[in-house]
């Protein structure tokens, strides 16, 4: 009994340390509403006279949110777009309401009011050697005119005014790659908790307060708001470098931290919002060609990994049911666990109360980890949105992450 009370207690302080590490230094991240600078700043581009800013949204049979994506774009003030949509191989009308809007566009252009550049690309093949999304970054990033380049999801929705915030900061900055902190919708009881979980264990390796130290190797890289000074990105070799990247937006985040480059991070409530997921399960499948990646597709620590997870799951719940010193540690690592729910709730948006299921969410991100691994194994390769990547070539072009 005493090896189960002294385990559940060590585990139980590992999770305070957490929460006393999120409560002192998360208020130091900054906020796009509240910092950003009063004073006007140059962002032009070259010998324009207006602010100038590439975006890049691929995508991939997603006729269900392109629409309202590149419409929340188009609608962004302060700065003028070129606004880049690359239609990757859909079997949807993806690429068709590309199309509609791009003659929208189009015909509401005038001399006086020319709006913003919107330019459609459609990929009808994926060239050997390529993973679909790293290609297409890459193909719009070629075709880039402005001094900053955005790399964008097709389900994201902007705010009018998160472009130039968030392009005035960086300057301010004076930083070479900003990450946005999407505003992540839950619809669902099953995404929610799936989300509070993972967002609590990613507490262990992640301090995102500590990604613009450039003696610090924590790093960052969001699909969904990539902000990058397009020489930098050039210099690091693009998506071009990363071309069977399965996590390639993480994975340049990396890259660019590492070779010593001005990396940062901040938070905006309702600037950019994204719905990851539908349900519990659209997590799982979300996380399908993700977490194998994560470990470099490398079977022993992944299932190391797994063993970790197994221990943070049963190792409280049993020590619940034991009584005695053994069931307090467990309530004392609950409530680390809801402590850090509270903390971060303006970037989950998941209330505490879901730690009552975070044993259970756990267990689907464990079955969610193995899966992933499994898949790939038994495959040959990860599958996804219609096309077969080979698992050898994958781990050929893995790099290092940790």
């Amino acid at each position: 009994m005493w090896i189960l009370s002294a385990s559940v207690w060590l585990l139980a302080f590992g999770w305070l340390w957490q929460l006393v590490q999120w409560i002192r230094c998360f208020p130091r991240i900054s906020d796009l509403h509240r910092v950003v600078p009063d004073q006007q700043l140059d962002l032009t581009s070259g010998s324009s006279k207006v602010p100038y800013l590439t975006v890049i949204v691929p995508a991939c049979n997603e006729e269900a949110s392109i629409g309202a994506c590149l419409r929340s774009l188009l609608a962004s003030e302060g700065l003028l777009l070129q606004i880049i949509a690359i239609d990757d191989r859909s079997a949807d009308a993806t690429g068709s309401i590309m199309d509609k809007i791009r003659a929208t566009v189009d015909s509401d252009r005038s001399a006086k009011a020319p709006g913003h550049i919107f330019e459609v690309l459609h990929v009808r093949e994926l060239p050997a050697g390529w993973l679909g999304k790293p290609h297409a970054l890459a193909t719009g990033a070629g075709l880039a005119k402005a001094d900053w380049i955005l790399f964008t999801d097709g389900d994201v929705i902007f705010a009018p005014e998160t472009l130039e915030l968030a392009l005035r900061w960086a300057k301010a900055e004076k930083a070479d790659h900003l990450v946005l902190m999407p505003h992540w919708v839950n619809e669902s009881h099953g995404e929610a908790a799936m989300h509070g979980a993972m967002h609590a264990l990613t507490t262990w390796t992640f301090r995102p307060w500590r990604v613009a130290d450039p003696e610090a190797k924590d790093f960052i890289g969001v699909g969904a708001f990539n902000l990058f000074r397009r020489s930098v990105y050039e210099e690091l070799g693009g998506f071009s470098s990363l071309r069977m990247e399965v996590i390639e937006d993480l994975r340049l985040g990396w890259k660019l931290k590492r070779a010593g480059y001005r990396q940062r991070f901040a938070l905006g409530e309702g600037l950019a919002a994204v719905r990851w997921s539908h349900g519990a399960w659209g997590v799982v499948r979300n996380l399908e060609k993700n977490l194998f990646a994560l470990y470099r597709y490398n079977v022993g620590l992944t299932i190391l990994v797994s063993i970790g997870l197994a221990i943070q799951i049963v190792l409280p719940v049993v020590a619940l049911t034991a009584g005695g010193v053994a069931c307090a540690g467990a309530l004392a690592l609950y409530g680390s666990v809801a402590g850090i729910y509270i903390v971060s709730r303006n970037v989950t948006r998941v209330n505490a109360l879901y730690v009552l299921v975070y044993p259970f969410a756990l267990s689907l991100f464990l079955f969610a980890l193995l899966r992933s691994m499994t898949l790939a194994l038994v495959r040959g390769g990860v599958v996804w949105r219609g096309t077969r990547y080979s698992l050898k070539e994958l781990r050929a072009h893995a790099g290092r992450f940790w």
